[in-house]
């Protein structure tokens, strides 16, 4: 299972049983934002036919930041918070330099 091997030389973790752990809060996170989102949306009143003007801002200003907490809780739950936190903070890092290079400021 090479791919493991490289998933654990990336994400810098020791063991196979930590890189599994991790990919199990990604799905955890991933399934439970699906969960979320439509009832997100039908409260909004946001509907298939709602303009894409509307339906994509919204889903950017909601169910993104969503995951971010979700990911942190279940990296929490599991045992991984330390990884996750650093994963979203190089995430935050990365977001600052496009910005920069785009030029345009970031929080």
């Amino acid at each position: 299972m090479e791919w493991i091997e490289k998933l654990k030389e990336r994400w810098e973790v020791n063991s196979v049983w930590q890189v599994v752990v991790i990919m199990t809060v990604f799905a955890c996170t991933g399934f439970s934002v699906l969960y979320i989102k439509q009832p997100l949306f039908d409260l909004a009143g946001i509907t298939p036919e709602t303009s894409a003007w509307i339906r994509i801002p919204f889903y950017l200003l909601t169910i993104l930041p969503a995951y971010q907490v979700l990911l942190l809780a279940y990296g929490f739950i599991f045992g991984q918070f330390r990884f996750f936190w650093n994963f979203e903070k190089k995430m935050l890092s990365r977001l600052k330099k496009i910005s920069a290079f785009t030029g345009k400021k970031a929080g």
